[in-house]
Protein backbone atom coordinates (compact mmCIF):
# COMPACT_ATOMS: atom_id res chain seq x y z
CA UNK A 1 0.00 0.00 0.00
CA UNK A 2 1.25 3.47 -0.86
CA UNK A 3 2.16 5.66 2.12
CA UNK A 4 -0.20 8.57 2.73
CA UNK A 5 1.54 11.89 3.26
CA UNK A 6 0.21 15.21 4.51
CA UNK A 7 1.70 18.20 2.67
CA UNK A 8 1.30 21.57 4.40
CA UNK A 9 2.05 24.39 1.93
CA UNK A 10 0.14 27.58 1.10
CA UNK A 11 1.87 28.58 -2.16
CA UNK A 12 0.05 26.88 -5.08
CA UNK A 13 3.11 26.53 -7.34
CA UNK A 14 5.28 25.08 -4.59
CA UNK A 15 2.48 22.77 -3.43
CA UNK A 16 1.99 21.46 -6.98
CA UNK A 17 5.70 20.73 -7.36
CA UNK A 18 6.09 19.03 -3.96
CA UNK A 19 2.94 16.97 -4.42
CA UNK A 20 3.89 15.75 -7.91
CA UNK A 21 7.43 14.87 -6.82
CA UNK A 22 6.17 13.02 -3.74
CA UNK A 23 3.45 11.09 -5.60
CA UNK A 24 6.17 9.67 -7.88
CA UNK A 25 7.65 7.68 -4.94
CA UNK A 26 4.85 6.36 -5.22
CA UNK A 27 2.75 7.87 -2.43
CA UNK A 28 -0.63 9.50 -1.98
CA UNK A 29 -0.62 13.15 -0.93
CA UNK A 30 -3.18 15.32 0.83
CA UNK A 31 -2.56 19.09 0.63
CA UNK A 32 -3.60 21.72 3.17
CA UNK A 33 -2.56 25.37 3.29
CA UNK A 34 -2.80 26.40 6.94
CA UNK A 35 -1.76 25.36 10.43
CA UNK A 36 -5.40 25.03 11.48
CA UNK A 37 -6.29 22.78 8.54
CA UNK A 38 -3.18 20.67 9.08
CA UNK A 39 -3.99 20.14 12.74
CA UNK A 40 -7.54 19.07 11.93
CA UNK A 41 -6.40 16.73 9.15
CA UNK A 42 -3.56 15.12 11.10
CA UNK A 43 -5.79 14.64 14.13
CA UNK A 44 -8.25 12.52 12.14
CA UNK A 45 -6.11 10.65 9.62
CA UNK A 46 -3.13 8.37 10.24
CA UNK A 47 -0.34 9.60 7.98
CA UNK A 48 2.99 7.96 7.30
CA UNK A 49 4.70 11.38 7.14
CA UNK A 50 4.03 15.10 7.53
CA UNK A 51 5.77 17.42 5.05
CA UNK A 52 5.44 20.86 6.65
CA UNK A 53 6.17 24.37 5.42
CA UNK A 54 8.11 26.29 8.05
CA UNK A 55 6.20 29.51 7.32
CA UNK A 56 2.38 29.42 7.25
CA UNK A 57 -0.32 32.09 6.96
CA UNK A 58 -1.61 31.37 10.48
CA UNK A 59 1.58 30.42 12.28
CA UNK A 60 4.71 28.40 11.66
CA UNK A 61 5.68 24.82 11.11
CA UNK A 62 7.45 24.42 14.45
CA UNK A 63 4.32 25.48 16.35
CA UNK A 64 2.22 23.11 14.27
CA UNK A 65 4.58 20.24 15.08
CA UNK A 66 4.40 21.11 18.79
CA UNK A 67 0.57 21.09 18.57
CA UNK A 68 0.55 17.64 16.99
CA UNK A 69 3.13 16.19 19.39
CA UNK A 70 1.01 17.49 22.29
CA UNK A 71 -1.82 15.34 20.95
CA UNK A 72 0.41 12.30 21.32
CA UNK A 73 1.08 11.89 17.59
CA UNK A 74 4.54 10.54 16.75
CA UNK A 75 4.36 10.69 12.94
CA UNK A 76 7.72 11.49 11.29
CA UNK A 77 7.94 15.08 10.03
CA UNK A 78 10.06 16.92 7.49
CA UNK A 79 10.18 20.72 7.32
CA UNK A 80 10.64 22.62 4.07
CA UNK A 81 11.65 26.27 3.90
CA UNK A 82 12.86 28.91 1.45
CA UNK A 83 15.07 30.38 4.17
CA UNK A 84 18.83 29.89 3.70
CA UNK A 85 19.83 31.08 7.17
CA UNK A 86 21.52 28.48 9.35
CA UNK A 87 19.77 29.66 12.50
CA UNK A 88 16.38 28.95 10.90
CA UNK A 89 17.48 25.43 10.01
CA UNK A 90 18.83 24.86 13.52
CA UNK A 91 15.57 26.09 15.03
CA UNK A 92 13.57 23.63 12.92
CA UNK A 93 15.92 20.81 13.83
CA UNK A 94 15.55 21.62 17.52
CA UNK A 95 11.76 21.77 17.11
CA UNK A 96 11.87 18.06 16.31
CA UNK A 97 11.76 17.76 12.54
CA UNK A 98 13.48 14.66 11.17
CA UNK A 99 14.94 16.64 8.27
CA UNK A 100 14.94 20.18 6.90
CA UNK A 101 14.71 20.74 3.13
CA UNK A 102 15.62 24.04 1.52
CA UNK A 103 13.46 25.19 -1.41
CA UNK A 104 13.74 25.12 -4.32
CA UNK A 105 15.13 21.61 -4.43
CA UNK A 106 15.24 18.89 -7.05
CA UNK A 107 12.48 16.30 -7.07
CA UNK A 108 15.04 13.52 -6.57
CA UNK A 109 16.38 15.17 -3.40
CA UNK A 110 12.86 15.50 -2.00
CA UNK A 111 12.06 11.85 -2.70
CA UNK A 112 15.36 10.68 -1.18
CA UNK A 113 14.66 12.55 2.06
CA UNK A 114 11.11 11.23 2.26
CA UNK A 115 12.13 7.64 1.47
CA UNK A 116 14.90 7.75 4.07
CA UNK A 117 12.58 9.08 6.75
CA UNK A 118 9.87 6.52 5.95
CA UNK A 119 12.45 3.75 6.14
CA UNK A 120 13.54 4.90 9.58
CA UNK A 121 16.91 6.15 8.45
CA UNK A 122 18.20 9.51 9.67
CA UNK A 123 18.54 11.62 6.52
CA UNK A 124 20.78 14.61 6.15
CA UNK A 125 19.33 17.30 8.39
CA UNK A 126 19.74 19.97 5.75
CA UNK A 127 19.22 19.30 2.05
CA UNK A 128 20.86 22.06 0.03
CA UNK A 129 18.62 23.78 -2.51
CA UNK A 130 18.98 22.86 -6.16
CA UNK A 131 21.40 25.13 -8.03
CA UNK A 132 19.21 27.88 -9.36
CA UNK A 133 19.16 31.41 -10.62
CA UNK A 134 20.51 32.98 -7.44
CA UNK A 135 23.60 30.78 -7.58
CA UNK A 136 23.99 31.50 -11.29
CA UNK A 137 23.80 35.23 -10.63
CA UNK A 138 26.49 34.99 -7.97
CA UNK A 139 28.81 33.22 -10.37
CA UNK A 140 27.95 34.90 -13.67
CA UNK A 141 26.15 38.15 -12.93
CA UNK A 142 22.53 39.16 -13.60
CA UNK A 143 20.22 36.83 -15.52
CA UNK A 144 20.26 37.40 -19.28
CA UNK A 145 16.63 36.31 -19.73
CA UNK A 146 13.40 36.21 -17.77
CA UNK A 147 13.36 32.41 -17.69
CA UNK A 148 16.16 30.00 -16.77
CA UNK A 149 15.04 26.78 -18.43
CA UNK A 150 18.08 24.83 -17.28
CA UNK A 151 17.37 25.58 -13.60
CA UNK A 152 13.69 24.64 -13.95
CA UNK A 153 14.49 21.40 -15.76
CA UNK A 154 17.07 20.45 -13.11
CA UNK A 155 14.46 20.89 -10.38
CA UNK A 156 11.92 18.80 -12.32
CA UNK A 157 14.18 15.97 -13.48
CA UNK A 158 14.17 17.19 -17.07
CA UNK A 159 10.39 16.91 -17.48
CA UNK A 160 9.49 19.72 -19.89
CA UNK A 161 5.74 19.12 -19.56
CA UNK A 162 5.99 19.55 -15.78
CA UNK A 163 7.90 22.81 -16.20
CA UNK A 164 5.24 24.17 -18.57
CA UNK A 165 2.38 23.15 -16.27
CA UNK A 166 4.00 24.72 -13.22
CA UNK A 167 4.74 27.92 -15.12
CA UNK A 168 1.09 28.26 -16.10
CA UNK A 169 0.09 27.96 -12.45
CA UNK A 170 2.82 30.37 -11.40
CA UNK A 171 1.75 32.99 -13.96
CA UNK A 172 -1.88 32.69 -12.90
CA UNK A 173 -0.92 33.52 -9.29
CA UNK A 174 1.74 36.15 -10.03
CA UNK A 175 -0.51 39.21 -10.61
CA UNK A 176 -2.06 38.84 -7.15
CA UNK A 177 1.32 38.49 -5.43
CA UNK A 178 2.74 41.36 -7.50
CA UNK A 179 -0.04 43.69 -6.40
CA UNK A 180 0.32 42.63 -2.77
CA UNK A 181 4.07 43.30 -2.73
CA UNK A 182 3.72 46.67 -4.45
CA UNK A 183 0.93 47.81 -2.11
CA UNK A 184 2.90 46.70 0.95
CA UNK A 185 6.06 48.39 -0.31
CA UNK A 186 4.29 51.67 -0.97
CA UNK A 187 2.43 51.68 2.36
CA UNK A 188 5.34 50.51 4.52
CA UNK A 189 3.77 47.13 5.29
CA UNK A 190 7.07 45.32 5.70
CA UNK A 191 5.68 42.19 7.35
CA UNK A 192 3.18 41.56 4.56
CA UNK A 193 5.83 42.25 1.93
CA UNK A 194 8.36 39.85 3.44
CA UNK A 195 5.74 37.15 3.81
CA UNK A 196 4.79 37.40 0.13
CA UNK A 197 8.42 37.56 -1.01
CA UNK A 198 9.32 34.51 1.07
CA UNK A 199 6.70 32.39 -0.70
CA UNK A 200 7.44 33.86 -4.11
CA UNK A 201 11.17 33.15 -3.89
CA UNK A 202 10.66 29.39 -3.68
CA UNK A 203 8.16 29.25 -6.53
CA UNK A 204 10.46 31.37 -8.73
CA UNK A 205 13.16 28.78 -8.21
CA UNK A 206 10.92 25.86 -9.15
CA UNK A 207 9.83 27.44 -12.45
CA UNK A 208 13.14 29.16 -13.30
CA UNK A 209 11.84 32.75 -13.14
CA UNK A 210 15.38 34.09 -13.25
CA UNK A 211 15.15 37.87 -13.23
CA UNK A 212 12.16 37.89 -10.92
CA UNK A 213 13.94 35.69 -8.36
CA UNK A 214 16.93 38.05 -8.38
CA UNK A 215 14.58 40.99 -7.86
CA UNK A 216 12.83 39.18 -5.00
CA UNK A 217 16.15 38.49 -3.28
CA UNK A 218 17.25 42.12 -3.68
CA UNK A 219 13.97 43.40 -2.21
CA UNK A 220 14.20 40.95 0.69
CA UNK A 221 17.62 42.39 1.51
CA UNK A 222 16.57 46.04 1.12
CA UNK A 223 12.80 46.17 1.73
CA UNK A 224 12.73 49.96 2.09
CA UNK A 225 14.67 50.62 -1.13
CA UNK A 226 12.62 52.39 -3.82
CA UNK A 227 15.08 51.11 -6.41
CA UNK A 228 14.68 47.48 -5.29
CA UNK A 229 10.90 47.83 -5.35
CA UNK A 230 11.00 49.32 -8.86
CA UNK A 231 13.29 46.49 -10.00
CA UNK A 232 10.80 43.96 -8.61
CA UNK A 233 7.91 45.76 -10.32
CA UNK A 234 9.67 45.67 -13.69
CA UNK A 235 10.63 42.00 -13.36
CA UNK A 236 7.07 41.01 -12.41
CA UNK A 237 5.56 43.04 -15.26
CA UNK A 238 7.95 41.39 -17.71
CA UNK A 239 6.32 38.04 -16.92
CA UNK A 240 2.80 39.26 -16.29
CA UNK A 241 2.15 42.61 -18.03
CA UNK A 242 -0.74 44.66 -16.61
CA UNK A 243 -3.97 44.59 -18.69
Amino acid sequence: MKPRILLVEDDPTTAAFLAAATEALPASVDIVATRAAARAQASNIAYALWLVDAHLPDGDGASLLADLRALGLATPAIAHTAAREGDVHQYLHQAGFDAVLVKPLAAAALRAAIAGTLAGRTPSRIAEPAPGVAEHAAAHGPAESAWDDAAALRALNGERAHVDALRQLFLAELPTVHRLVMAAGQSGGQAKMQDALHRLRASCGFVGAARLEQAVIALQREPTSAGALAHFDAAAQELSPPP
